[in-house]
């Protein structure tokens, strides 16, 4: 029986990132994108890698350039809201696709000091703020 070679998988956001999130620019490997919970100044960072599930499953140049994504999205956060504590988390157990998270903490926030998963429901952004906190974001990164 001959055995099938198939093509490599081509990098494609997963569907449950594209529906909690919003895009805000492109990094060195990472997609970054504001998480839909206007709770916390929420990162989310993909990297463009195709069937990347977990940190090992990249090579050495692009664990480096996903490091240096996580510094400038919490240096983003930090520049932007001056918040008490970044959490920075690579978690996927709903999302397998890799992904972390940097979140921008305060000792006042809906969950503090807890992890923000399962605490209080999302509150998604309204359009008019979305639109605010991404420009926000980008200017900060920008600047």
């Amino acid at each position: 029986m001959a055995k099938r070679i198939h093509a490599p998988s081509a990098y494609a956001l997963h569907p449950q990132l594209a529906a909690d999130t919003h895009p805000v620019t492109t990094l060195g490997l990472c997609e970054l994108r504001l998480m839909d919970d206007c709770n916390y100044p929420w990162l989310v960072l993909v990297p463009r890698v195709a069937d990347a599930r977990e940190l090992i499953d990249l090579d050495a140049a692009q664990r480096t350039a996903v490091v240096t994504d996580i510094d400038a999205a919490s240096h983003l956060l930090r520049d932007a809201f001056a918040p008490f504590k970044l959490n920075v988390a690579a978690l996927g157990n709903l999302v397998p696709q890799l992904h972390v998270h940097v979140i921008a903490r305060f000792e006042d926030d809906p969950a503090w000091p807890a992890p923000v998963w399962g605490r209080v429901a999302a509150c998604p952004y309204p359009p008019e703020l979305l639109v605010e906190r991404i420009n926000l974001l980008r200017d900060t990164l920008h600047a």
